[in-house]
């Protein structure tokens, strides 16, 4: 195999690694089927690894992607199309690197696990930089319906997207020694083996049970997807009053039982309730209505002149606002544009993001006030869901109980959704603990502490209803050491790659000058 694949035409290389990369966008939400994903993967790295030049390893790295990320995310076509090429162009520039980092591993005899290091070093890469990164397409995020999925307590998303990237790397070493029948049976006996580790994700039960906690959930629906799917000014902000109202009807006929705080999505309120008197008369109004605290998700004025945060605010029915949260972690060209002054003026469209977002910075755990006790909420808003650090810090800051507020709106109808919904439901089974979903138009829902679906609610309909949610302590594995793991992990492999670049010149001099060298071998 390593013959014929090495004699492959360099157009013909780059066509299999598009075709590779659009075949692995089936491995993500909506359709999720990973061992589909892990074929791929295998199939990168066989073309990465024959590959007779640098140039051509990077080819298929950059074919790879620019066969992913146009289908993957398509979803963006609703803001406009240049952003989905433009995003895919980007993120297929990793992935060349990738190409490259790949052909240089397959010169060392344990080339497997140093492959599936470099997988681990750019996703860590692409989803920092540049402006915060794009972690969205991990691989990780598509283990949660494997037996991987057992990882994730264990070692994180980094982990688990690791040991897939691992497995097909083993297949890959497997084909390329399909000759020799020992060889076949030690590549495919790994592979199983590290299949099979997520089985000790057994070990980490679902924290520490400290009693429960009523929490009620409005979707209140928006008008319609794309750039201006929410509406109006004040729409969403009537659709969650509504909404909020429907539910203390129901509430006060025994239908449901009374929740001891509700949650609102992102942009429950659309409109800064704190400088809006409509906005914040209709928010004083849903909570008079249910009589306990909301969670509202909003934008806020501030704290600049043309700047805006968006904001998870506590609003109690006595005392009014309370503790706040602002995101973190926010949406390049969607809520913020990156070097504003200077590409607004060549591209006049991004104008349609409006005021400039600014990121918080504190984490996001908030007390929400109960008669006789206090609970801390953990508070993950919409993107921030893929990114580590972010949510792995509201349990270290001592969430009780976890709730994703989020906006769909544009996106809905759109395969954004699922895609969020799957990346959530690996942050459930990463923490072991319950997740309450609250979003505009869906997906919203209740994910089990295994990452397990217990109710969804449908799109393109307002809805609520109300949880039982278990209080929970302690944190998995992956919270303290993933981040820990992932820095190693990339550290190791830039230092394997810099000794096989540092041998390979010193080999190439050798033989200039006519010399034998004897560490011709890398490790």
């Amino acid at each position: 195999m390593t013959d014929r694949l090495s004699t492959l035409p360099w157009w013909a290389r780059s066509s299999l690694a598009v075709l590779a990369g659009a075949v692995a966008s089936l491995g993500f939400a909506p359709v999720g089927w990973w061992p589909l994903l892990v074929v791929c993967v295998t199939g990168f790295s066989l073309l990465a690894l024959t590959a007779p030049s640098w140039w051509q390893a990077a080819l298929v790295g950059l074919g790879y992607g620019l066969g992913l990320y146009p289908i993957a995310i398509r979803w963006m076509n609703v803001l406009f199309i240049e952003a989905t090429l433009g995003l895919s162009m980007l993120e297929a520039a990793f992935l060349a690197v990738l190409g490259v980092l790949i052909c240089i591993a397959g010169r060392s005899r344990f080339w497997p696990p140093l492959a599936a290091g470099c997988w681990l070093l750019i996703e860590y890469l692409f989803s920092s930089q540049p402006f915060g990164g794009f972690p969205w397409l991990r691989l990780g995020y598509t283990v949660i319906d494997s037996p991987l999925a057992g990882l994730l307590p264990l070692v994180g998303v980094p982990g688990a997207g690791f040991a897939l990237a691992l497995i097909a790397q083993l297949l890959a070493w497997t084909l390329l020694h399909a000759g020799s029948a020992r060889r076949r049976s030690i590549g495919l006996g790994a592979a199983a083996l590290v299949l099979l580790s997520g089985t000790l994700g057994v070990l980490v039960p679902a924290g520490a049970e400290q009693g429960t906690v009523s929490v009620g959930y409005v979707q209140g629906n928006a008008p319609g997807g794309g750039v201006y799917g929410i509406g109006e000014p004040r729409t969403m902000t009537r659709n969650h009053l509504a909404e909020t109202e429907r539910l203390a009807a129901r509430i006060a006929s025994g239908e449901v039982a009374k929740p001891d705080f509700v949650v609102w999505p992102e942009n429950g309120t659309d409109m800064d309730p704190f400088l809006d008197v409509k906005t914040n008369v209709m928010v004083n109004q849903a909570v008079a209505a249910v009589k306990v605290p909301i969670l509202v998700g909003g934008l806020t004025e501030g704290p600049g002149a043309g700047e805006r945060q968006t904001a998870a605010i506590v609003w109690d029915p006595v005392t009014g606002p309370q503790a706040r949260y602002d995101k973190r972690n926010l949406v390049p060209f969607g809520e913020w544009v990156p070097l504003r002054n200077l590409i607004e003026p060549l591209f006049p469209v991004v104008a349609y993001v409006g005021a400039q977002s600014v990121p918080g910075t504190g984490a996001g755990v908030l007390d929400v006030q109960l008669p006789g006790r206090s609970v801390a909420v953990g508070d993950v808003i919409c993107y921030e869901v893929a990114y580590d650090s972010t949510v792995h810090d509201t349990v270290l800051g001592g969430a009780q109980v976890s709730v994703v507020q989020s906006s769909n709106a544009m996106y809905a109808g759109t395969t954004q959704v699922p895609q969020q919904f799957a990346i959530t439901r690996t942050r459930a089974a990463e923490l072991r603990r319950d997740l309450l979903v609250v979003t505009t138009t869906g997906t919203s829902g209740l994910i089990r502490p295994d990452g397990s679906v217990a109710f969804t609610l449908p799109e393109w309909q307002s809805a609520s209803g109300v949880a039982q949610l278990s209080l929970r302590s302690g944190l998995t594995p992956a919270v303290w050491l993933s981040g820990w793991l992932e820095l190693a992990g990339c550290l190791a492999t830039v230092a394997a790659l810099a000794v096989i670049v540092l041998r390979d010149r010193r080999s190439r001099r050798v033989r200039q000058n006519g010399l034998h060298d004897p560490n011709q071998e890398t490790p």
